[in-house]
């Protein structure tokens, strides 16, 4: 069941500030009596608050996190759409949606806010928090704010500030969407959203979330119900149907401004940056952690994970780091496997205080 929380005065980044805030967030499992076994959730950029839907292979009764176990909370981001408050939220001051006038938003941001969501609750302390993706840079900014708050972080996937190529896509991601003429400076009509604009955008991630060998053993080059080209600029290939399709069906559930704000606070998340090195980010935490990367992340590949790792074990600060084997490239930390789920699992176990 979803649920609201009604945030105040959260202080942002960019130095504005939002007077009020809405969180829906799911909650699973059961509180304890301590509040001990309480855990955190963050989701990627589409993603939103039911995480056993997004992530049914790893949330759930007798999963590896196990919802049996732990009282789960996932909530989704400010600046999304999916129920928090974001650009297509209203305005209180003017009784029309924020759109581009909603104030830009950094992963801190998210992290405030889901701070301020957490303490609501009563809860003094994080049996872990766990994401993949953009995901996973809420988890290591939580490690580093909130550090007393936090007994273990999971990040999957992710990295400590976007690489040059993955800034990048992201930025080519936003000029298509901008670009639409239907964009209207982001005030677009609900008849007349930037749906070509957002359709690309989201084919362009989706090649970025998959591998070459995925996409080699799922498409090939075969083409699409004929027999030779058609000479024209029609759709010939089956990976050119699909990502049309991924494009299509994004723009039927998720909104174009609040892409273009998840997008950015993407491109401007960066530990080194923020606090003058990654090591001296990581100089107070208190957490232990769990980096893990995927064997064919192009998007988020290996080095990132280990970066994070080497600036951590310079502090002395517990960590564990596996590369996990699998040929679906970044999108792999949200399909089966075996190997993601018994990591996981196993680090809980052997850190989770009973």
């Amino acid at each position: 069941m979803s649920l609201i929380f009604k945030g105040q005065n959260l202080e942002l980044s960019s130095g504005q500030e939002l007077g009020a805030f809405e969180i829906v967030y799911t909650t699973y499992g059961t509180l304890n009596q301590n509040k001990s076994n309480a855990l955190l959730i963050c989701h990627a950029l589409s993603g939103d608050a039911d995480a056993v839907i997004w992530w049914e292979t790893q949330v759930g009764p007798g999963k590896a996190i196990d919802t049996n176990q732990y009282f789960v909370i996932c909530s989704n981001t400010i600046g999304s759409c999916y129920g928090s408050t974001g650009p297509a939220s209203i305005n209180p001051k003017t009784d029309t949606p924020y759109n581009l006038s909603f104030p830009v938003i950094t992963i801190t941001d998210m992290v405030n806010a889901q701070k301020k969501l957490i303490d609501s609750l009563d809860i003094s302390s994080l049996a872990s928090v766990i994401g993949g993706s953009m995901g996973g840079m809420q988890a290591l900014e939580w490690a580093v704010l909130y550090p007393e708050n936090i007994r273990t972080c999971v990040a999957i996937a992710t990295s400590a500030e976007l690489a040059p190529q993955a800034l990048a896509f992201n930025a080519v991601g936003r000029e298509a969407i901008i670009s639409d003429p239907n964009f209207q400076q982001g005030n677009y009509a609900e008849e007349t959203v930037p749906k070509h604009g957002l359709s690309i955008a989201r084919m362009i991630g989706h090649i970025t979330y998959r591998s070459d060998e995925s996409m080699s053993e799922k498409f090939g080059r075969r083409l699409l119900k004929k027999e030779d080209y058609g000479y024209d600029f029609s759709t010939d290939f089956e990976i050119e149907s699909y990502l049309k399709y991924q494009g299509d069906k994004f723009v039927n559930r998720f909104d174009a401004n609040s892409y273009l704000y998840l997008a950015k606070a993407m491109s401007y998340f960066d530990l080194s940056k923020k606090y003058g090195s990654l090591e001296e980010a990581f100089k107070n935490t208190q957490a232990n952690f769990l980096i893990l990367s995927i064997s064919s992340d192009w998007l988020y590949p290996a080095r990132e994970s280990k970066r994070i790792v080497k600036a951590l074990m310079k502090q002395n600060k517990p960590v564990t780091y596996c590369e996990i084997e699998a040929s679906h490239g970044h999108d792999s930390f949200l399909m089966e496997n075996d190997q993601l789920s018994k990591l996981i699992q196993s680090f809980l176990e052997n850190t989770h205080e009973k």
